[in-house]
């Protein structure tokens, strides 16, 4: 399982009303835009350790379970239908570059040694409601792009598919957490529960891979939807600081007791990363102030993090694909003799790849960013560093006559 990253449904920006509709709350901004700078660092790096430091698959579920019970006060069908509106365009853009590439290299309806499975399969492309399916084994462009790029390229895609399912099941939940709010968060963590100890055991890979991730990451949406609702604040302030950091200490002791390190870090151990995510973003939410400006230290970052959130889909999708062809072209610089007898520890240092990653995700959000815009109804923009609405200070407001 990769790590990630969250949707336009949470990152498209929120138009602040005149009325009592509150604005964007900044605390969230910034935690949306920490989790995908860690998802990037991480998927390049590999760095065991980053996921403790910000678990950010768990800050983003809760970030979008908050923001679906407050669009929930609304028909439920009209909030599915404009989240699904958000998240699959993105998708299908995606889609449309990857399966051209991957059939111009050979995929086709024999792949998957059936080809009516295959086209069918392909339809996972469109509505997501499994991981879209993608070819293994593709030689890479020399230079240019590693080999089986197609499985990096694919790799996000369980978040999208895990988020839509998410969304469709937000009503049912909603609904339960107000019943039973302590039934309801700890369930998710019960099925992991089972699922670790061999208790619930399911055929194929589809349904099991799905019911792991609500596993994993379900009671992080939950407590999203409980801070929402008011219910965390309605706890004895003691009760949070005493309770979550016992729970994310478990799922530390559970990863140190089960060979814990590169190759083997929360990504793969779902127990493990349910409680620590829990535990972590229990503690996040109990924190969080509610900024609808930016403080004064954070406000020269503030164009920086509105980029981030408001391409937080592209940048997602596109992340893992920019690192394969930034490591590639990195590497080639090994092929230069005076580079190679020089300056090795600069060829092997990761910061210049990093550097290198975030300048082609940039090309990704010029070329491919204005997808989320047109998701969200609103006119494309290729750097949005302002969110919709914002005039610059000092702007003189246009007055129109009889107005």
């Amino acid at each position: 399982m990769t790590t990630p990253v969250t949707t336009a449904a949470e990152a498209a920006p929120q138009e602040r009303t005149s009325s009592q509709k509150p604005g964007r709350d900044r605390y969230f901004d910034l935690l949306r835009a920490l989790a995908l700078f860690r998802v990037v660092l991480y998927h390049l790096t590999g760095w065991a350790w980053l996921p403790l430091v910000f678990p950010s698959m768990g800050v983003m579920f809760a970030l979008a379970g908050s923001l679906m019970a407050r669009s929930l006060k609304r028909p439920a069908v009209q909030v599915i239908r404009g989240r699904m509106r958000r998240l699959l365009p993105p998708l299908w853009l995606l889609g449309v570059v990857g399966v051209t590439g991957m059939v111009l290299q050979g995929w086709g309806p024999d792949a998957d040694g059936h080809p009516g499975w295959w086209l069918l399969h392909l339809t996972f492309w469109i509505v997501p409601l499994s991981d879209p399916p993608y070819a293994e084994g593709l030689p890479g462009v020399h230079g240019f792009i590693g080999e089986n790029w197609a499985a990096d390229l694919a790799g996000p895609l369980w978040y999208i598919r895990a988020y839509l399912w998410y969304v469709l099941l937000s009503p049912l939940l909603l609904k339960a957490l107000r019943a039973l709010p302590v039934v309801t968060i700890l369930a998710p963590i019960a099925l992991a529960v089972a699922f670790e100890q061999g208790w619930l055991i399911l055929p194929g890979e589809r349904i099991p891979s799905a019911l792991t991730d609500f596993s994993t990451f379900g009671a992080c949406w939950i407590l999203g939807m409980a801070h929402q609702e008011g219910i965390l604040q309605r706890l004895p302030r003691y009760i949070v600081p005493s309770v979550a950091p016992v729970i994310a200490l478990a799922g530390l002791w559970y990863a140190l007791h089960h060979d814990f390190g590169t190759g083997n870090d929360l990504d793969s151990m779902p127990l493990a990363q349910a409680l620590w995510s829990f535990g972590t973003v229990f503690l996040l939410l109990h924190l969080s102030p509610s900024w609808t400006e930016w403080p004064r230290r954070l406000r020269p970052f503030a164009g920086t993090i509105t980029l981030l959130n408001s391409r937080a889909v592209t940048i997602y999708l596109w992340h893992n694909t920019c690192i394969l062809i930034a490591a590639t072209l990195w590497d080639r610089l090994w092929g230069f003799p005076l580079l190679e007898q020089n300056v090795p520890g600069l060829l092997e240092s990761v910061w210049p790849v990093l550097l290198l990653v975030w300048i082609l995700i940039g090309g990704c959000v010029l070329a491919f960013g204005w997808a989320e815009d047109l998701a969200a109804k609103q006119n494309p923009r290729l750097w949005p560093t302002k969110e919709p609405g914002v005039r610059a200070r000092g702007a003189r407001r246009r007055t129109v006559p009889g107005s």
